[in-house]
């Protein structure tokens, strides 16, 4: 740990993202208490498929303590939760991610919410997750149309008509042979990874991997 990392730890006590309570550990990404409480999910279940990935990964369901977390993130402006989701989210890919020609990229945010948030909460957990698996972390796409929040939409066909044309490719984008991993925080019905995957494609990509903290069902 840097003398920095120290100092802000002496500073700001890191706290367990599901209760809030001072971690006594503070490299731990979860309390001891919260940790077997969690909704884990293990083996096939951590699995979703998405169209035009090779597969979606994420080591918890959206259930119990988890959307009360993800929403202190995103809404609240806790950015200092992007690393220990990141640290969770960080192990699903052992195993399931071909060695070399890696790349991490995130499902982005419109113009108009990134003013409104702040900052982009798939972006910093990308640029975890590549900090701690030591991948490039870079931005690959954009959000051209600003969309109402998926969390809005109940139906899967309205959540996939609200992504399609929202993205596209930044310039000079070319991903010939390289394999993405594309993060975001929470996949419902995978409207939105599966518009970026699809431009991922196009582009070239030889595998799209997404990667999430959290995985709920679209009613």
């Amino acid at each position: 740990m840097s003398v920095r990392e120290r100092v802000l730890d002496l500073l700001f006590p890191p706290k367990c993202p599901f209760c809030q309570k001072i971690l006594a550990e503070p490299r731990a990404p979860v309390c001891p208490e919260c940790r077997p409480g969690l909704p884990w999910l293990e083996g096939a279940a951590a699995e979703r498929q998405v169209d035009f990935a090779d597969g979606c990964f994420s080591p918890l369901a959206y259930r119990g303590s988890v959307p009360g977390a993800v929403h202190r993130y995103k809404f609240s402006r806790v950015r200092a939760l992007g690393r220990p989701f990141a640290a969770l989210m960080a192990p699903c890919l052992s195993g399931r991610l071909p060695e070399g020609g890696g790349l991490i990229t995130w499902a982005p945010l419109s113009k108009k919410r990134l003013r409104e948030r702040g900052f982009d909460q798939a972006e910093l957990l990308a640029r975890e997750v590549g900090r701690l698996l030591d991948i490039p972390a870079l931005p690959l796409l954009e959000k051209k149309r600003h969309t109402a929040p998926q969390s809005e939409l109940e139906e899967s066909s309205a959540r996939r008509a609200n992504a399609q044309g929202a993205y596209a490719l930044l310039s000079g984008a070319g991903l010939t042979g390289k394999r993405v991993v594309l993060v975001d925080d929470v996949v419902t019905s995978g409207a939105t990874l599966s518009a970026c995957a699809a431009l991922l494609r196009q582009a070239g990509a030889e595998g799209v991997y997404c990667l999430t903290l959290a995985q709920a069902r679209s009613h």
